[in-house]
């Protein structure tokens, strides 16, 4: 039971840091050029969810291949 505890916190986590640098790095683009004047609030409501779509994406396959190579083991056993 504490394995899964310890792995739903390294999930937590892993989804946490790339989602923070997904944002990071979304800030190299200028999306203000592609949205319509005035309309500040869609334009940063958008920003979040590209930045969390992104960003759980690439966490879930690093959680993914956390869990591919825990289980690595077992095929040679």
């Amino acid at each position: 039971m504490e394995a899964f505890g310890q792995m739903a916190l390294l999930s937590i986590i892993i989804q946490l840091f790339f989602i923070a640098v997904t944002w990071w790095a979304l800030q190299a683009l200028h999306f203000d050029k592609l949205l319509r004047a005035n309309r500040v609030a869609q334009a940063r409501i958008l920003y979040v969810f590209i930045t969390i779509a992104i960003g759980s994406a690439v966490g879930n396959f690093a959680i993914d291949y956390v869990e591919w190579a825990r289980r690595l083991p077992y095929m040679f056993s």
